[in-house]
């Protein structure tokens, strides 16, 4: 059985984004009693997260964008833009949420997990090197990316991404970037408008961003055409030495911000086949990142079938 971690901390939930707002505490609240009635938490590697140094995050963000958001995090609701709230606890939840990245990294490095999970909010993959967007204030993900390269000696990372919306950040973060090849599945057009296939890189980046943009409506089926068609055949050229995964259950078909159809099972195949890149070119090691998922039972039950594909309880091949 894979060694999975799970990485989460009750500070999550006080990251408070006002009456309404689709990206709240209560996703996780339903994440842990869909884990609870599964039994999956018994199995895994419980991991607290750490605090991000701040030179962490500036390996990905400007020093202007990481003080904005401590300066903005004050007693009453303040808006980063339409979409992107920060209160009093954000700065704090913020470096938490990065600091999963980070926890998971040293354990799986250090031989104590295989793979891990991270439950974190606030999410990240919109979240640019200079401007936080989209329910996004830093970039977990590319933060945890740049901290492997850095810390770890890491080579190449892959980044797989299915959020529904494409992870404009992460894009722009690495785009002329050949160490890290970023892979993005998400329905198009859609928020935030980018990711179109003629994106590609630039510079040392050309051809290391692969998008996929897919119509509305796609589900399972699509969904295993477009990874064993585009992402099989890069991972195979790239040979990753990291996996890590923005893991947005926003494609769901019963999620409100989207329209897309894939079910829990699904997703558990999407897992299946990140897992076996990761086992065949990078000794098993991937991190897995929480980005977006807003109907709250499908986000459960979705996230149940994602560790059980991670550990090894569900099989789910192509």
């Amino acid at each position: 059985m894979t060694r999975t971690a799970f990485v989460y901390h009750p500070i999550y939930l006080e990251h408070q984004t006002g009456s309404g707002h689709p990206e709240r505490p209560e996703r996780l609240a339903a994440i842990l009693q869909e884990m609870e009635k599964a039994g999956l938490r018994e199995g895994l590697i419980n991991l607290a997260p750490v605090k991000c140094r701040k030179e962490y995050i500036a390996a990905v963000h400007t020093d202007e964008l990481i003080e904005s958001i401590e300066r903005l995090s004050g007693p009453y609701l303040n808006h980063v833009d339409a979409d992107t709230v920060v209160s009093q606890k954000s700065f704090e939840v913020a470096l938490y949420a990065a600091g999963a990245g980070i926890a998971a990294a040293d354990a799986i490095m250090e031989g104590k997990a295989d793979n891990a999970f991270c439950a974190v909010r606030p999410p990240g993959h919109h979240a640019e090197s200079n401007r936080a967007m989209g329910f996004c204030l830093f970039n977990n993900v590319a933060i945890a990316a740049r901290y492997l390269q850095h810390a770890h000696g890491i080579g190449k990372v892959l980044i797989v991404d299915w959020d529904v919306h494409h992870g404009n950040g992460t894009q722009e973060i690495f785009y002329e970037d050949s160490t890290v090849l970023y892979f993005s599945s998400h329905q198009y057009p859609h928020y935030p408008g980018s990711g179109s296939m003629q994106e590609g890189g630039s510079g040392k980046g050309v051809s290391f961003t692969v998008n996929a943009p897919l119509r509305a409506g796609c589900g399972d089926i699509e969904y295993q055409q477009v990874y064993a068609k585009m992402l099989l055949p890069v991972a195979e050229v790239f040979k990753p030495d990291f996996v890590l995964i923005s893991a947005g259950f926003d494609a769901h078909r019963d999620d409100p911000l989207a329209s897309m159809r894939l079910t829990e099972d699904g997703f558990a195949r999407l897992t299946r086949m990140a897992v076996d890149i990761a086992c065949r070119f990078s000794g098993g090691r991937l991190i897995s990142m929480l980005e977006g998922g807003y109907d709250l039972r499908a986000l459960g039950a979705s996230v149940v079938a994602h560790i059980e594909a991670l550990c090894g309880r569900r099989e789910a091949s192509f």
